[in-house]
This record gives structure tokens, C-alpha cells and sequence, in this order.
């Protein structure tokens, strides 16, 4: 199935959590509940999703760097439900991980979340009880930190890049959840992609207005390869962390799931001429995910290259060279498979792993394990290489801190919080575990983490 702007295709006992001895007032309520939106366009059924407050994406949450977040997480769906706040170096017990670092919040129960903010910068928030399906039905929103001395630009714009795989004749989610096919091969790809919940969105503009565009990709396990058109642009931070400085937007930007780019953009395009965000699309096409109405000019002359965004505290991973190298190998999948794995205390080989839904394997370890992929000492230098032996990306998410990729020349790549990891290759990354707890290391295509491709460090 497949949609496009021009054609729709045819066819197709809950116990009350306890409140933390900190919350003295209530937090402002972040409800989970379902809600009906019009994701496709007018004249086909709208979608029944799983909304926070009734929206999708979820409500904007901004808030300043070097302040504290309360919300508490009421759950008004039917199943069981908690929240990840992607990218934000967290307490460990804020962290949202049904399983590891909190129960899931039942049906009619609330948690209250609450955490300081050291890092400014573009994160989100998302479900993290059964993931695949809740962050596909809805379940994400954007949390902005904002700096302390934000950037020169006339307009702050987030666009939550996102798919949706809809079956036209009754709007609903199509497919199953637990179909092998999408868990065993790339994931659940939708056949609608859209920003903010709009299959059509855009922004209206002036001639050398400079925008702030902060991307997020929280597809399920769409990769986004983007191109701008009748802007100029640069980027000046990933994954929420600042660039030294901001590079020249010159080629494709690459966006794979949960990962994020902060674009400062001229529009340049004159009054009348095409301005847009492309998106390579599945026809080898390009098309306009978001498209700028250019109407007016806010100056006569563009202004010079922005500068760097204000650096956030503890960038640096110091000791690389001498810290212990360790690897975490990808196996599984379809069109490859694997020998074997440790499922549930178990040894099994791949057909017995089949059979219970299980496709993925990190480290040898199939899902989440009773023993973390390593321990750490607080304020070690960790290094690990992420080897992929499938032939399927993977956009592999640490939690709880950020991680510099290692070059084969020992130089360290820019700060980020999920790499992309191609078929066959592989990438290093080095970050200093600094954050006490139980951290997830795991594939951000949700189908591949809910089969196998999860596990997690310790830090103490």
C-alpha cells in the first residue's frame, strides 16, 4: 500500500503507583488516551491513535536549560503504558523503561515524572511499554530545551517527521503488530509520512527569513533522506548536542529513526519560486514533506553564516585510546539469520528463536537479559563497536548518556545519542559513563528491539 498527495490507494486490577517522596504539588497531567484525527486526506476515514492529551504528535513540552520537569503520566488507555524522555541524560528511575527502571503504569493508575534538564537542545518524549506499537499508534511528542542564549533566527519551527501505516477503506492501523515479516526484515514501514500529523504540512515564509528547524524522526523504522530546496541551511547540532561549528548543509541529510538535527535555514527562494523540505520518496522520487510559501521579504541582503550554538556541559569523552574496547556484534534477520542466541536464560538456535517471535540477537543476547553487556565504574571511559552482521540498518539508541563516534584514525565524531549502523559495517563509539543505573543499548527500528535487538549496560 502506498499514498501520496496526488492518490489514496483503494483497498486493503490496576494498583495506583505511589507517589515519589519528592512531588509536594501535583505535576501538570500528560494524559495517554485514545483520540480520532484525520492523518489521511479528506474524504477517506479518520484514525482512531493512542494520543498524549488527546493530540498527535503528543503536546509540545518546552522548558529551559537548567530546570527541573514534572508531569505526571495518567494512563487512560486499556493496556499498561510508561514514558521515555529520549535523549535527556536523566535519573536513572525517570528513565521510563517498563521492566528495568520502573513497572508499567496500569490502566487508570499515574506515575510523576520529574528531572533536571542539564543539556539545552531538540529531544522527545515517547512511549516505552511495548514500543512498536504504542509509539506507532501515537505515543511521542517533542521536548524542547531551550538555551540560555538561543540562536539568532526570526522563528523556531519542530517538525516531528513520522509514517503511518493506515488501510484506506476504514482509516485504522493496518497489519498486524506482531507479523513476522516486519519484525524479521527492516520494520513497519508506513504508507502515509507527514510532519506534526499532517500528511500535507507547510510553512509560510518571508525571502532571508532564518528559521530554526529542529527535526525529529520518530518513525518506527523509516530512515528519511532529506534535501532542502530554495533555502540555505546549516546545521548546527545532533541529537540535541551543538556542533562546534555549524557545517554547511551541502549534501542529503541522513535522519534515521530517534535521531534528531537542528537546521539554522535562509529561506532564499524569491516570492512565487519553490521552497521545500524533499524527502527521497519509496518511487525513487523526490517529494515535498514540508513545502514554504514564500511570500514578502523580511530583509534585502542574507546575513552571514550563524554562529555555534552555546556548548552543553560535559561534551568531552577525555581517555578514548586507553579505555578497553569492547564489541557488540548484530546478528539475525531475515535473508541471514543466526546460529544461535541466549533467550530467557535459555541457548536456543535460530528456528527455536522463530518460534517465539524472536528474530534479533546483540552481543548473543536476544532481548533484554538478567546480566547487562558490560558494567562500568561512574566516570569510566567507555568504548564498544557496534558490528552489523545483517543486511538491514540499524539505528542503535544508548539511554541515559550521549556517546562520540570513534573514526579508524582515533578522532572523535560529533556528539549523539543513536548512530546508524549500515549492513556490514560497523561504528565505534566512546562516552563516559557518568550516569549511575541500568541504561538500554538497543535498536531504534522498534520492531527489531521488540525481537531480540535490546540489551543494556550498567553503570555504578
Amino acid at each position: 500500500m502506498s499514498f501520496t498527495r496526488r492518490a489514496f490507494c483503494t483497498g486493503l486490577a490496576a494498583v495506583p503507583l505511589t507517589r515519589p517522596a519528592w512531588a509536594q504539588a501535583e505535576a501538570p497531567r500528560l494524559t495517554a488516551r485514545t483520540a480520532t484525527i484525520q492523518l489521511a486526506p479528506e474524504g477517506y476515514p479518520a484514525t482512531e491513535v493512542w494520543s498524549y492529551d488527546g493530540l498527535l504528535p503528543g503536546p509540545q513540552i518546552r522548558a529551559q536549560q537548567g530546570s527541573r520537569l514534572s508531569r505526571r503520566l495518567v494512563n487512560d488507555l486499556q493496556v499498561p503504558t510508561s514514558v521515555h524522555w529520549h535523549g535527556i541524560r536523566i535519573d536513572n528511575a525517570m528513565d521510563g523503561v517498563a521492566g528495568l527502571t520502573q513497572e508499567p503504569v496500569p490502566p487508570g493508575a499515574s506515575f510523576d515524572y520529574a528531572f533536571d534538564l542539564p543539556d539545552a537542545g531538540t529531544y522527545w518524549y515517547h512511549a516505552h511499554t511495548n514500543s512498536m506499537e504504542q509509539v506507532a499508534r501515537g505515543l511521542s511528542g517533542a521536548l524542547i530545551v531551550e538555551e540560555n542564549a538561543p540562536p539568532d533566527v526570526d522563528r523556531d519551527e519542530v517538525l516531528m517527521l513520522d509514517d503511518w501505516l493506515l488501510d484506506p477503506e476504514t482509516g485504522g492501523f493496518a497489519g498486524d503488530f506482531e507479523a513476522p515479516m516486519m519484525r524479521s526484515h527492516a520494520g513497519r514501514m508506513g504508507n502515509l509520512t507527514g510532519i506534526n500529523g499532517r500528511f500535507d504540512f507547510s510553512l509560510e515564509a518571508q525571502q532571508n527569513e532564518r528559521l530554526r528547524l529542529r527535526l525529529i524522526n520518530a518513525a518506527n523504522a523509516r530512515i528519511f533522506v532529506l534535501r532542502l530546496e530554495g533555502m540555505t541551511g546549516w546545521t548546527v547540532a545532533l541529537d540535541g548536542m551543538p556542533l562546534a561549528q555549524p557545517e554547511p548543509v551541502s549534501a542529503e541529510i541522513i535522519l534515521a529513526p530517534a535521531q534528531r538535527v537542528d537546521l539554522i535555514v535562509d529561506v532564499t527562494a524569491e516570492e512565487g519560486t519553490p521552497a521545500a523540505l524533499l524527502s527521497y520518496a519509496d518511487d525513487d522520487s523526490w517529494q515535498a514533506l514540508a513545502e514554504v510559501t514564500v511570500s514578502g521579504l523580511k530583509s534585502a541582503a542574507p546575513r552571514a553564516a550563524p554562529a555555534p550554538l552555546p556548548p552543553n556541559p560535559r561534551m568531552q569523552v577525555p581517555g578514548v585510546a586507553e579505555a578497553e574496547l569492547r564489541e557488540m556484534r548484530m546478528e539475525g534477520g531475515a535473508m541471514r539469520g543466526m546460529a544461535s542466541g541466549r533467550f530467557e536464560g535459555q541457548d536456543m538456535d535460530f528456528q527455536q528463536l522463530v518460534q517465539r517471535g524472536q528474530f534479533w540477537a546483540l552481543a548473543g543476547q536476544v532481548g533484554r537479559g538478567e546480566a547487562p553487556f558490560a558494567r562500568y565504574a561512574r566516570g569510566e571511559t567507555a568504548r564498544i563497536r557496534l558490528v552489523n552482521d545483517t543486511v538491514f540498518p540499524h539505528a542503535m539508541h544508548l539511554h541515559g548518556m550521549h556517546f562520540r563516534t570513534v573514526a579508524a584514525d582515533g578522532s572523535l565524531g560529533p556528539m549523539r545519542d543513536t548512530v546508524l549502523v549500515m549492513p556490514q559495517e560497523s561504528a565505534e563509539i566512546a562516552f563516559v559513563a557518568d550516569n549511575p543505573g541500568k541504561w538500554l543499548l538497543h535498536c531504534h527500528m522498534l520492531g527489531h528491539a521488540a525481537s531480540g535487538m535490546t540489551n543494556w549496560i550498567e553503570v555504578a
